[in-house]
């Protein structure tokens, strides 16, 4: 059976000559259609290059992607993406913003029926009521709502999130954590979700996969999370499992870097 999206040897360097930086070292990942899968990795690990790969926005220099048996090269609509820093645009309302993706993609419909695609994916985001609003005029975590309502409302095969709650406080983050569960479980999205916080990939994700610290970054063994939805943080707290899981994924990630031979401990990586 073939993989939704299958990662297949992926190779990335960044330089050249003596300055090459080999970033991801022979990456492979299949996630399955449905899948919520998290990786995460400590900051400068080569987690957003990965994702952006995925995208079809870097192009590997060895190794493949590819999406429903079909190999990917170049970005494509079938693959929404949604970035920590919103990417809004500031002169635009927030209907307007997620107007505008709509149209790029459903070239052919009618202005009646986007209106109407546009507002049944801000309500399910809950901000129909903000719909006149710009972007200035929003918090943090309501931009990130819209950022994702526009990704979801093209109707992607595929939801690629790069870290979309670093930026935000630790409230706003739990509340979006919570909502983003609700959507991928309303909707049946395939999510690949990029963060450096173990906790939020436990509660989020179906498998949680870390990446080794830079350079030469690579993925370890992938994690299942079979704790019943909707998850509960202070429950899952409780629990010996997660708590395992937990020390499991910690302890890969703060593994030595090794580089030119040699192990560098991870207080001293620049990674």
């Amino acid at each position: 059976m073939t993989a939704h999206l299958e990662l297949r040897q992926v190779v990335k360097n960044y330089g050249a000559g003596r300055r090459r930086t080999e970033v991801l070292r022979n990456v492979s990942l299949e996630i399955e259609r449905g899948e919520f899968v998290a990786i995460v990795g400590r900051s400068g690990s080569g987690k957003t290059t990965l994702l952006s790969i995925a995208a079809g926005l870097l192009a590997p220099d060895a190794g493949a992607v590819f999406l429903n048996g079909q190999r990917v090269t170049l970005p494509g609509p079938e693959r929404g993406v949604v970035f920590q820093n919103y990417s809004l645009l500031a002169w635009l309302t927030v209907f307007e913003n997620v107007e505008l993706a709509v149209s790029q993609v459903h070239r052919d419909w009618s202005k009646s029926e986007r209106c109407e695609h546009v507002l049944r994916f801000l309500k399910l985001v809950n901000l129909a009521e903000a719909k006149d609003k710009r972007p200035s005029q929003l918090s943090g975590g309501m931009r990130q709502r819209v950022a994702v309502a526009r990704a979801l409302a093209t109707d992607p095969a595929l939801l690629l999130m790069d870290e979309p709650f670093g930026a935000l406080d630790a409230l706003t983050r739990a509340t979006l954590q919570d909502e983003l569960d609700r959507i991928v479980r309303t909707t049946k999205k395939t999510v690949l979700f990029i963060t450096n916080d173990v906790d939020e990939a436990i509660l989020l994700a179906d498998r949680v996969i870390p990446l080794s610290a830079g350079p030469h970054a690579t993925l370890g063994a992938p994690i299942a999370i079979e704790a019943e939805r909707p998850r509960k943080r202070k429950a899952l707290g409780r629990e010996p499992e997660f708590r395992a899981i937990r020390e499991r994924i910690v302890d890969y990630l703060l593994a030595p870097v090794r580089t030119s031979g040699r192990a560098i401990s991870p207080a001293s990586s620049s990674a």
